[in-house]
Formats: C-alpha cells, sequence, structure tokens
C-alpha cells in the first residue's frame, strides 16, 4: 500500500503569490493545493485533509488568522504557517497564540520555509510511525516483552516450548536485558500460571540471611530469629522460583541447593520437619556459565541441573530495529505513569538511538526515554529531550571539519557541505539553513561535484 503524500495547502488571494508557492512547493516534492480565500480553504480542508495550510494573513474581507482558529478548532495538531507582507510584532504575537507553527513575512525567506515544510512533514511522519508502531506492539511480544526482530521471534519460539513443559532453565543474558521477564512470561505461559511467581536475587542478599531467604527459619533457629519464616520454596510452591543471579550465590550453599532441587523437599534453618514442595526453577545469570564454572563462581553439577534448557537473551545493541518498538511500548507506559500525553519519537531522536550501543541494554533505555517523557510532556520526543551523553554523540566528531593548512578554498567548500549534509541526514534545506545558503545553490554544487 503506497504512503500518502505529505499535502500542503497555500491560503492567498493573489493568484501569483499562490502559484509560485505552489511550484515552489512541488518542487520540493510535496503535493499542493490552493484556495483564493477562506470559504474555499474550508472547503479544500474537507475534501483533502491537508497536512499543512501555508495562509496569508490578508484575506480579502477576512483573516488568516480567522482561518487559523478554525483550522486549530477542526485539528489542533494541524501545522499552520501565516505569511505576510506587513509583518507587525502584535500580528506576529496574536498568531502564535493562536497557535501558528510560524510567522513569515514577504519577500519569503524560502530557505526558511522549506525548512518548516521539511520539519512539519517530519512531525507528520512521526505521529504516522507512532501510530504504526502501537498497532505493532498490539500484536507483537510476549507477556512484557517487546520486541518483533528475528532473535526475539526465536527468543519467543524458546519460551513457548519451555512453558509448554515443566522442565528447569537457566537463562543466560548481560545486565538489564530482561532476564526477569523472560522468567515471568515462562511461568504466565505455563500451567502453573495461577500458583505464585517468586523471585530471588541472589547477588543482592547478604551471604549470612541467603540460606534463611531460600530455606526459611523457625523461631529462635539464630539470633533475630523472633518468630517463625517460610523459605522461597515453601512460597513458591506450586508456581516458579525464579533464581537471579545464580553465579552469584555463595559456593559453599550450592551443594545444598542441588541436594533439595533433587529431592524436592526441604527443611527451615532450625526445623527438624522436612517439608515437601513442588516448584519450577528457573535461575539465570549475567555471566558466561562455563566461566563461571571455571572460576569456581558456579558448581558444574549444579549448572547441569539447571541447564535442562538454556535460554540466550540478545543484548539490546544485536537488535536495534527493536528500539522504536520498545520506544513507544515506553512511552505508553510512562505516559500513564506521569499523566503526559507524548506521542512518539520524532525522527533526529529515533536515530539518535537507534545508532548508540546500550551498554545498560533495555534497562539504560527505559530510564532513557522515562526522563525524555517527563522533559517532553507532549507531541514527539526530540534530542533535546534526551539525555546530555546522548545528544553529545549528535554533536561527535562527524560534526568537526578539518581542512589542513594548504586546502583549497573550492575543497574546504565542498568539505564542509557534505559534512554538513551527513550531519543532517542528508535534509538539504537543513543543511542549507545552517550554512546560511540557499538549498538551490546546494543542489547545484552537488550536482557540479558528481553527488547529487
Amino acid at each position: 500500500m503506497a504512503t500518502r503524500a505529505f499535502q500542503v495547502l497555500i491560503v492567498d488571494d493573489e493568484p501569483a503569490v499562490r502559484e509560485v508557492l505552489a511550484v515552489r512547493i512541488a518542487q520540493w516534492g510535496y503535493e499542493v493545493h490552493t484556495a483564493a480565500d477562506l470559504a474555499e480553504a474550508e472547503r479544500m480542508v474537507v475534501r483533502w485533509q491537508p497536512d499543512l495550510v501555508i495562509s496569508d494573513v490578508v484575506l480579502g474581507d477576512t483573516s488568516g488568522l480567522d482561518l487559523l482558529r478554525r483550522l486549530k478548532a477542526d485539528d489542533p495538531q494541524r501545522p499552520v504557517i501565516l505569511i505576510t507582507a506587513h509583518g507587525t510584532i502584535d500580528v506576529a504575537v496574536a498568531a502564535m497564540k493562536e497557535g501558528a507553527r510560524d510567522f513569515l513575512t514577504k519577500p519569503l525567506d524560502y530557505g526558511k520555509l522549506h525548512a518548516l515544510v521539511e520539519s512539519a512533514a517530519a512531525e507528520i511522519r512521526g505521529r504516522g510511525e507512532a501510530g504504526a508502531l502501537r498497532e505493532r506492539l498490539a500484536k507483537t511480544g510476549l507477556g512484557g516483552l517487546v520486541g518483533d526482530s528475528r532473535p526475539m521471534r526465536q527468543l519467543f519460539e524458546t519460551i513457548r516450548l519451555i512453558a509448554s513443559s515443566d522442565a528447569s532453565a537457566l537463562i543466560v543474558g548481560e545486565s538489564g536485558t530482561g532476564k526477569e521477564g523472560v522468567a515471568r512470561a515462562i511461568h504466565d505461559l505455563s500451567a502453573r500460571r495461577d500458583a505464585p511467581f517468586v523471585a530471588v536475587n541472589a547477588a543482592a542478599i547478604p551471604e549470612g540471611l541467603i540460606e534463611s531467604e531460600l530455606f526459611g527459619h523457625e523461631k529462635g533457629a539464630f539470633t533475630g530469629a523472633l518468630q517463625s519464616r517460610p523459605g522461597c520454596f515453601e512460597l513458591a510452591d506450586g508456581g516458579t522460583l525464579f533464581l537471579d543471579e545464580i553465579a552469584e550465590m555463595p559456593i559453599a550453599l550450592q551443594p545444598k541447593l542441588l541436594r533439595i532441587l533433587e529431592e524436592r523437599r526441604t527443611r527451615r534453618l532450625g526445623g527438624a520437619r522436612e517439608i515437601d514442595f513442588d516448584v519450577r526453577v528457573l535461575a539465570a545469570t549475567n555471566r558466561s556459565p562455563a566461566d563461571a564454572i571455571r572460576t569456581g563462581l558456579l558448581r558444574e553439577d549444579l549448572y547441569y541441573r539447571l541447564n535442562v534448557f538454556e535460554v540466550v537473551v540478545p543484548p539490546l545493541r544485536e537488535r536495534p530495529g527493536d528500539v522504536p518498538l520498545l520506544t513507544q511500548h515506553f512511552i505508553g507506559a510512562f505516559n500513564a505513569k506521569h499523566g503526559t500525553t507524548v506521542e512518539g519519537l520524532g525522527e533526529a531522536a529515533g536515530r539518535l538511538l537507534e545508532a548508540y550501543p546500550w551498554p545498560g541494554n533495555v534497562r539504560e533505555l527505559r530510564n532513557v526515554i522515562e526522563r525524555a517523557v517527563i522533559v517532553a510532556r507532549d507531541g514527539l520526543l526530540e534530542p533535546a529531550h534526551l539525555p546530555p551523553f546522548l545528544r553529545s554523540r549528535e554533536a561527535g566528531s562527524d560534526s568537526v571539519v578539518v581542512v589542513p593548512i594548504g586546502t583549497t578554498v573550492a575543497d574546504a567548500e565542498r568539505e564542509l557541505i557534505l559534512k554538513t549534509l551527513a550531519h543532517v541526514g542528508h535534509n538539504k534545506a537543513e543543511a542549507a539553513r545552517q550554512l546560511g545558503l540557499d538549498v538551490k545553490t546546494i543542489r547545484n554544487k552537488l550536482r557540479a561535484w558528481g553527488e547529487a
């Protein structure tokens, strides 16, 4: 299905102005319609639903401000640019208060107008992509896991397979990849879904307390044991016990854990009675299991007991195509949490997010998007809403032009223009704006250099 062309409606009571603007904007690759007055403009809006309206302030006996008010009442998000030959501060302020995207005076700066049209088109594309992502989110993913890349589809298949059995599994992945989410998805798809899911992080519990946490204790079993307490195996009875960071569990405790897993019964610290349990055990580690065994952090026999299935969770850098989908998912979650109305991800911010290697994986992306949603509050997320460490990548080495002594002016100019184009994603209008040139000048030079 072909993508709908970006449509621009030009409203001006002077035929020559309408014609010149229509030709210019059509040359920029957009579909153009024209209207001579407010009444015709309103009919054209109903018929064509233009994405952008460019209107003169003076429209015979009516005003472009009247049209602006009516357009904003019909669709508050539709961008409107007003132009006039008699620009005053008062009119400009009134236009911006009524919701105009910008206010230009004649004779028009076509470089600036082109940049404004490009910006509006990018915003419309961003909204369209956000809507498409929301539709994909409803059709993809598994449980709380989000992704539509090949590695994630393979992971979902593995999860469904494991969930259909009652076997143990070892979930391997870097910190922040979502290992607990994988464990929860297995539990939620299994026959144990209505029973408890109990998660224990072996790295987060002090060594002196982990045995009590796992197996429970009786009153008086040790100093401070003022009452009896069930352990995690008892709490998870009938359901799933998730042992996160299993390689961080004290090596002296691992043989006892192995015995309990084999016998499927436990005894509280200080207790005499053995307690049967029915628990499916899932474990996880952010280390290579082979390295953990070789360095003495993980007993080999415990590894074999847990590793009926090994589930590898891919790092985010190996599935950059999932970043927009994850971002849209987090935007929805954080809008609900913070009462914001962010719609989606702008193109420039999207390029930054997809280019970043995400050493902290999905957890890091989640934190970045929560911050961005709070900063933006509404609209699309743009680079200004992202943390400084991401924005600095936009102004990194690719934004520096080094010209050695002896370089000709012509060669320096070529390097500057090409570098600027690359920096702005080959948007000729934006490059022209940043360089203070007419976009036609850049096109002509590119054609002369064979770069068009």
